[in-house]
């Protein structure tokens, strides 16, 4: 049984033990998670599908990735605000995503929030609460990476008070994970040691 440590992965290196459970994690891992994420489109994606998240593994969201981009005209958030009550029904049936009415209508009503923003302002309001790193010594076991942080609470809060649903101080810290507002890859995973390493 794993104690949380790093673990090594098919190719002998060490990795994060979750991202060791499946090959698509695995991948995802090593090319995605904790990697810096800019543009308010490709943020309004990872907000969304966190959103989605809640409440399941990710990995019922990864799979279902592609599905969810063909569905919400790959959160273009231009695109998304301007679906009408028949896309909605659409989605409602689609197979390919998670069929959710209330996360469904948060997405939709999250983009038309979003669509009167100015370009790169979710951006910046998103990257505004990225923690100094200097201050988040590497998690060594995965007891050491939290849930919620102070920055995650207030990132929630301050895209709450702009409209946005969805979007608690869980939700806000996986973002942030995934989007590489803060690195949680352990001291002593590939991501962070290794040729990949930021």
């Amino acid at each position: 049984m794993s104690d949380g440590s790093a673990l090594a992965g098919p190719d002998g290196a060490l990795r994060c033990p979750w991202a060791l459970s499946t090959e698509d994690y695995v991948s995802y891992h090593d090319e995605e998670w904790g990697r810096p994420v800019h543009g308010d489109d490709a943020l309004f994606e990872r907000l969304s599908l966190e959103a989605f998240q809640s409440g399941l593994s990710w990995i019922t969201i990864l799979r279902r990735r592609p599905g969810f981009r063909a569905a919400f005209a790959g959160f273009r958030i231009e695109k998304v605000a301007a679906f009408t009550d028949d896309d909605r029904e659409r989605l409602l049936a689609d197979a390919g995503i998670i069929r959710n009415r209330a996360k469904i209508d948060a997405t939709l009503a999250n983009a038309r929030v979003l669509a009167g923003w100015a370009q790169g302002e979710l951006d910046e309001l998103i990257w505004s609460h990225a923690p100094d790193p200097a201050g988040r010594p590497a998690p060594r076991t995965l007891a050491d990476v939290p849930a919620v942080t102070p920055e995650s609470t207030a990132l929630s809060k301050a895209l709450k008070k702009r409209g946005l649903k969805f979007v608690g101080p869980t939700t806000a810290y996986a973002l942030m994970q995934a989007c590489g507002l803060v690195d949680d890859h352990l001291a002593a995973c590939v991501s962070r040691t290794g040729p990949h390493a930021r």
